[in-house]
């Protein structure tokens, strides 16, 4: 299936008026207080590999057999991370059923294996779309990602290529960290800093946990001395999940070697000012290059958050991507 999309035309991302600004967009994403009704999820646990349990939250209409929408979180995100929970009411409301996944450890599964996370493990979600396909029977599905997620499914979508399973309808990523070394470059900047403690002490505290679960695979140790994300991949995330060091797994597990290959219906969402991801030249001419890609390059919209003006309908609470994604995912029911 090479065809170029037809039914989805994307909107215009306007920024709430006193929300202007990458950094703001960003904060008022986070901080800003939401509240999003939910019935309750099936608690799911799917194998990524023999031993490796990953813990997704199955929102299902009535007839499984339903569109079903994977959404896979960022960098020490979870199935609770607002985004999340978003895309879930707007995909159950648009008649979809709605699998939010817990990548590697995330969601309270520390103690269940020995292994980290990374932005590598395309093939952990493609498990997760073969169980719900094999399980469930479901028609179709369409991948979703936000940042880390973003990467690792447009990756997956790459690898496949043509000869993805019958049942892949398309693949929609928001900020997708594409070129990871320069992101993680980014996080480093004066401006950036703020972001990058956040995601260190959120990774120290991770770390340190997995190795008191599991003290003869992991050597807390190694985290002195770490002062940024890339010192962080070099000595943790490389040392453990066996590349060479930051930059080959930048290198092998970045998206952007994969991309021309997609051959779905594709959405990339990115905002010009996000404040740490960067879309690199020579990835942003192989996404503009596929004709089965629509990029959106918004002048606004800060990290995954793209907080706009509400236009009336009680249903939107201005957080623009997670309707575009899902209005995007539509045309495939």
């Amino acid at each position: 299936m090479t065809e170029k999309l037809a039914a989805f035309v994307p909107s215009v991302f306007r920024p709430h008026p006193w929300l202007q600004g990458g950094h703001v967009q960003t904060l008022a994403a986070f901080f800003l207080a939401r509240r999003i009704a939910l019935p309750a999820a099936e608690r799911r646990l799917i194998e990524a590999e023999p031993g490796v349990p990953l813990l997704c939250h199955c929102h299902w209409q009535r007839d499984r057999s339903a569109l079903t929408l994977i959404v896979v979180h960022g960098l020490e995100g979870s199935s609770e991370s607002q985004y999340m929970l978003g895309i879930a009411r707007n995909g159950l409301a648009a008649g979809m059923n709605v699998l939010r996944m817990n990548q590697r450890n995330c969601g309270g599964m520390d103690h269940c294996a020995p292994t980290l996370y990374n932005s590598g493990r395309s093939a952990d979600v493609a498990a997760v779309a073969r169980d719900i396909v094999e399980r469930d029977g479901v028609s179709g599905f369409v991948l979703i990602g936000f940042s880390m997620g973003g990467n690792l499914v447009l990756k997956l979508a790459g690898e496949w290529g043509s000869d993805g399973p019958p049942e892949f309808r398309g693949v929609a990523a928001v900020c997708p960290a594409v070129n990871l070394a320069a992101s993680a470059d980014a996080l480093h900047e004066p401006a950036n800093r703020l972001y990058e403690y956040y995601f260190l002490l959120q990774l120290f505290r991770r770390f340190r946990r997995k190795a008191r679960l599991f003290p003869g695979s992991f050597d807390a140790s190694r985290l002195r001395g770490i002062k940024t994300l890339r010192d962080f991949d070099e000595r943790i995330t490389a040392y453990y999940c066996g590349f060479a060091g930051a930059d080959d797994y930048y290198a092998r597990a970045a998206a952007t070697n994969v991309i021309d290959r997609i051959a779905r219906p594709t959405l990339v969402i990115h905002a010009a000012n996000d404040p740490f991801i960067r879309i690199l030249p020579e990835a942003r001419e192989k996404i503009v290059s596929n004709r089965n890609i629509t990029y959106i390059e918004a002048e606004d919209g800060g990290h995954c958050a793209f907080v706009g003006e509400r236009d009336g309908d009680p249903a939107y609470d201005g957080r623009w991507a997670e309707r575009e994604v899902v209005e995007f995912a539509k045309q495939f029911r």
